[in-house]
């Protein structure tokens, strides 16, 4: 009799690649959605206006990366990313990398509320729309500027806090990584530090994973610093800080309210601005960046941003809020609720308001500034290794101009997302605002910090959006239609712990 050997018993059948991407596509098919238009409006900006859209802070940027130095008005963090790039002579790749960064944040919003917070797809998907869609986010990427990082940078850390229930001192380090990556690509970044040191010790994380933050974001602060004083003197970030809070004081600082004498006190006296309050400029940026009103020009040509005449003005400023608390305060005021205007009237002037349209033109022929050992048209010519002006191909830009005319998160609603989180933290206040608390309060303070301590401009608002629409959504997600399926429970909320 011969035996007949039974088939082996093999294991479920493998799932290809393919296979895969289509049940993810499936499953994520609202989002895949989205980002796939998100990405093709960023293709027809490139095609349109190519290769790159200028600021007038973008050409410091490009200096820096031409000949690395501790910049003395702003952190080196974005121009070290021009650095990394220069090699490939390209600001179209340059942008290109902005626009991912920006479809890179939806997707961290996306996967933190899909995964952790157990939202359905659709209702995830929906926060992540005014990143993906609005057109000044759009044309931010566009620009050579820092804020597509910077943006990129907060949310990677609120999602990373967020993320884990319970936080390792590697993931602490991470953080703080991220976090010293935030603070050298914008100092406003640096506060951010301790939002997320509060945070921490609200939710018991112990001592570990802080000290590992601290120590990973602080090391390559402390180096940068050190950098910045052997080569500027000052043992700081930046040497603007004292003379942009001057900025911040010129609307309504009164030297006779400050009770200056002209002898002890002739430095300071010499940045009084003798106009009446009631007729000065309605942008306190007059009084730094415009050469008309310019009242720093006393200490000499060329020393606005040297560590004398920073610490002057930060005396002078502290002096005015000192002697002048509540028109302190009305001026914060007055330019936080700014943001959440429906429209968007012109501010500060038409030039600064005319850099962030489409329809601009100011940027199709390069400024021949003076810059560092060079001039800024050159430099950029340099970098690129060839014509670096804004060139307009229609009717890419022709789309993009209509498209920028209808398509727009209004201030409004960034201040409904605001109040939808701010309803969460009270709602959860016997957890002390539980997840929502670190995104509301990220979103509020980089709403706040430039009125209190600069001017209101329109792009200061851009990186408190995801935060906001996070925070928004967090609050949200016991609404029936958060759930990931008809009728199925609501995870848990994730705690730090």
């Amino acid at each position: 009799m011969v035996a007949v050997a039974e088939p082996a018993v093999t294991g479920a059948p493998q799932v290809t690649w393919k296979e895969r991407l289509v049940v993810t596509l499936r499953n994520h098919r609202w989002f895949a959605a989205a980002l796939a238009v998100g990405a093709l409006l960023r293709l027809v900006t490139m095609l349109g206006f190519g290769p790159a859209m200028w600021f007038n802070d973008s050409y410091d940027y490009v200096s820096v990366a031409l000949h690395p130095r501790p910049h003395p008005i702003r952190p080196d963090g974005y121009a070290f990313w021009l650095l990394l790039l220069r090699p490939f002579h390209s600001f179209s790749l340059v942008v290109l990398t902005q626009h991912l960064m920006g479809l890179a944040t939806a997707g961290l919003i996306y996967a933190l509320l899909v995964k952790r917070f157990a939202m359905a797809g659709w209702a995830a998907t929906l926060a992540t729309v005014p990143v993906l869609f609005d057109a000044y986010q759009i044309q931010l990427e566009q620009l050579i500027m820092s804020d597509a990082m910077f943006t990129l940078l907060v949310t990677g850390v609120i999602v990373l806090v967020l993320w884990h229930r319970s936080m390792t001192w590697k993931v602490g380090a991470a953080v703080g990584g991220l976090l010293a990556l935030t603070a050298l690509t914008r100092s406003i970044g640096l506060p951010i530090l301790a939002l997320v040191v509060a945070f921490m010790l609200i939710k018991r994380v112990g001592w570990k994973p802080i000290a590992a933050m601290l120590v990973a974001c602080v090391i390559p602060v402390i180096g940068y610093m050190g950098w910045f004083k052997a080569v500027n003197g000052p043992f700081a970030m930046t040497q603007s800080d004292g003379v942009i809070l001057y900025m911040r004081t010129a609307l309504f600082a009164d030297c006779d309210k400050m009770g200056l004498d002209p002898r002890d006190d002739l430095d300071l006296a010499l940045l009084c601005i003798n106009t009446p309050v009631a007729e000065r400029e309605k942008s306190a940026q007059a009084y730094l960046w415009w050469d008309n009103e310019n009242q720093l020009h006393v200490f000499g040509a060329g020393r606005k941003f040297d560590a004398e005449t920073n610490q002057i003005a930060s005396e002078f400023a502290k002096r005015a809020i000192m002697a002048q608390p509540l028109d302190y305060l009305a001026a914060i005021a007055k330019d936080f609720f700014r943001a959440f205007q429906w429209g968007r009237p012109v501010f500060p002037d038409n030039k600064t308001f005319g850099l962030y349209e489409f329809s601009n033109n100011t940027t199709t022929k390069l400024p021949q500034w003076s810059s560092y050992r060079g001039t800024t048209n050159g430099d950029a010519t340099r970098y690129e290794n060839g014509e670096a002006a804004t060139v307009k191909v229609a009717p890419f830009s022709t789309f993009m101009m209509s498209y920028q005319s209808v398509v727009r998160l209004p201030g409004t609603v960034l201040g409904l997302l605001l109040l939808a989180g701010l309803v969460g933290v009270v709602q959860r206040w016997r957890t002390l605002g539980g997840p929502v608390l670190l995104p509301f309060l990220g979103a509020a303070g980089l709403v706040l910090a430039p009125a209190a301590t600069a001017e209101f401009d329109y792009r200061y608002l851009l990186p408190a959006v995801p935060l906001a629409c996070l925070a928004a959504a967090i609050a949200l997600r016991q609404v029936r239609f958060g759930r990931r399926r008809t009728g199925e429970p609501l995870a848990a909320e994730p705690v730090v712990s």
